[in-house]
């Protein structure tokens, strides 16, 4: 057992003066057979303790079910955390930001119209304190004060730029008290007024999170926290990425000086990202000035250690760095995973969306569309069916289209609307007679910051025809999480939205690139396991495919594209692409 405690400036461990030198890695980003390697890795830097938030999303993927197993055991992560000497830092949200979907956040709090998010709204007061009851118990022997690694948890996360609802805030201290956590509690917000006024408690460790003007963001806290460690809880040393957006780099050179004014001022920081991942299926997204802005699906964040593990050039920058605050530990780090260039693969195989419909999905009537919440799914696409009668030659406009919709006339395309386009319609001739409009809905990631959480997908409010509302629709759920009952067929096509699906083989597994020239937008599967998105307007460029989801011998790739391919061929490379 041991004791994590404030006195004056410091931080104590045991009694004695502990600098938190943290780095952010989450577990649910990662591969579990990587962890180990990675957090190996996180050692060799200099850092002494991990930081990471938890996903309720993946962990209640359904309202009561609970998932804490293989990718989402955080109980065996940071047990190997503490097996390496490291300590750590968890933030249990419930909401968490990170660029990933709803912050976090169940996409199922959504089916409830009246819902209301972090706040004291009782319906969503009532299902945190469920998702704590099932996650909290399962942490507090993993505290420190029982031998464990975690020296302290979170409350919230940057809540000062969403709310003021004290009583929230609260509300999760006292239950995290009651569940058992007995360690230091601490806040982390932006350095200004407003949130740090708003963000924060009495009693509770104030943190900043931000990327520069260290002078002035440590004076702002000092404003508001005349006493106790300074602590920089996210430092930001890269940033992430939207579709259609450069790449984000940031020097090594660079991030080495802020950390060095960072360490000169004597404040504990935690290196937001350390090792960032992979987003899969899960990013977010943000709203800024009404205009939609979807994350890509690799979390690389030009952080220290790259999305598939290496280290780069800006991690032995900051190790030098560290190593003239702290002693090194001598560790050698373990040998780069393999990377396998495995040439071009065909997709000789291919199915129809439309034709696969029956497989994929179970159709549900109503009158008018639902969002896809409303129809018990959470990710993935929607296809909305009526009937429409001609002629007529007249605008077709979505009303609350969330987030991109491919429209089909007797399943010919007529065009694309996107969210990121507000006020687009489209020109549609319907003929003599009847025809079938179909539109499909592309959940491209739910908003994870700031005022706009309530971000349910699909058609959110109704289809026009002229000024006309469209009703009697046919509801496709396409969660697309499981592909067994396609049935695939040989076939030359390279027309959308369609599934191909090829194989290869690897002799010894180890990490690739999947790149796809030639092909426009859409998703990609190995093994089962999805991979994520790609999509021509970049800057990603190749998808990460980690070795552990590699089988040795034969290979299944499937890909869902949306619009067309010059071939349908693929590459495996050597190395990222990330534009």
């Amino acid at each position: 057992m041991s004791e994590f405690t404030i006195h004056d400036s410091q931080f104590l461990l045991d009694g004695k003066p502990f600098r938190i030198l943290a780095g952010a890695m989450h577990y649910f980003r990662i591969p579990p057979a990587y962890w180990r390697d990675r957090l190996l890795k996180l050692r060799a830097m200099g850092l002494n303790t991990v930081e990471t938030y938890v996903a309720w999303n993946l962990h209640e993927p359904e309202p009561g079910t609970f998932r804490f197993d293989a990718g989402l055991d955080l109980v065996r992560y940071l047990t190997i955390v503490a097996e390496l000497g490291l300590q750590a830092i968890v933030r249990p949200g419930p909401y968490i930001c990170s660029e990933w979907d709803l912050g976090g956040l169940p996409a199922w709090l959504l089916r409830d119209p009246a819902i209301r998010l972090r706040c004291s709204h009782p319906a969503y007061l009532q299902v945190v304190d469920r998702f704590f009851d099932a996650l909290l118990p399962r942490l507090a022997p993993l505290q420190v004060t029982c031998g464990g690694p975690i020296l302290a948890m979170q409350v919230e996360n940057e809540y000062g730029s969403y709310g003021n609802d004290q009583a929230y805030l609260h509300h999760l201290v006292e239950g995290m008290r009651a569940r058992g956590v007995g360690v230091l509690l601490f806040t982390s917000d932006g350095p200004r007024d407003e949130t740090l006024r708003a963000g924060t408690l009495p009693g509770i460790l104030k943190t900043v999170n931000f990327a520069s003007g260290v002078k002035a963001a440590l004076g702002k806290l000092r404003e508001y926290q005349p006493d106790g460690p300074l602590m920089v809880t996210e430092f930001w040393d890269g940033w992430f990425d939207h579709w259609g957006e450069q790449h984000h780099t940031r020097t090594p050179e660079d991030t080495a000086a802020v950390l060095d004014e960072i360490l000169r001022a004597g404040a504990s920081v935690s290196l937001y990202m350390f090792h960032g991942g992979t987003n899969f299926f899960m990013n977010g997204a943000n709203s800024e000035d009404g205009c939609y802005r979807p994350t890509v699906t690799s979390y690389d964040y030009d952080a220290p250690l790259s999305e598939a593990g290496d280290p780069t050039p800006k991690y032995w920058a900051l190790r030098d760095l560290i190593g003239r605050y702290a002693p090194l530990p001598d560790i050698t780090l373990p040998p780069p995973a393999p990377k396998l260039a495995l040439g071009t693969v065909d997709l000789p195989e291919s199915v129809a969306l439309f034709d696969a419909l029956d497989g994929l999905s179970s159709p549900i009537r109503l009158a008018a569309p639902q969002p896809m919440e409303m129809l018990g799914q959470s990710s993935g696409f929607t296809l909305y069916r009526t009937q429409v009668a001609g002629p007529v030659e007249a605008p077709l406009t979505i009303r609350g289209l969330h987030d991109r919709a491919q429209v089909f006339l007797d399943r010919q395309p007529v065009g694309v609307l996107e969210r990121a386009s507000p006020g687009q319609d489209l020109l549609l001739a319907v003929p003599q007679g009847s025809a079938t409009l179909d539109i499909l809905v592309e959940n491209m990631g739910r908003v994870n910051f700031g005022p706009d959480l309530l971000d349910r997908k699909g058609i959110t409010e109704g289809v026009l025809l002229r000024q006309q509302c469209l009703f009697g629709w046919t509801h496709f759920p396409l969660p697309l999480d499981d592909l067994t009952r396609l049935d695939f067929r040989p076939s030359s096509a390279t027309g959308g939205p369609a599934f191909y699906r090829g194989r290869f083989t690897v002799t010894d597994p180890g990490d690739t690139f999947l790149a796809l020239p030639g092909w426009t937008k859409g998703v990609c599967w190995v093994n089962g396991f999805n991979l994520g998105r790609y999509w021509e307007r970049g800057p990603q460029r190749a998808l990460y495919v980690p070795a552990p989801l590699l089988a040795k011998g034969e290979n299944e790739l499937i890909v869902l594209e949306l619009h067309r391919t010059e071939r349908a061929t693929v590459e495996f490379r050597d190395r990222p692409d990330l534009g």
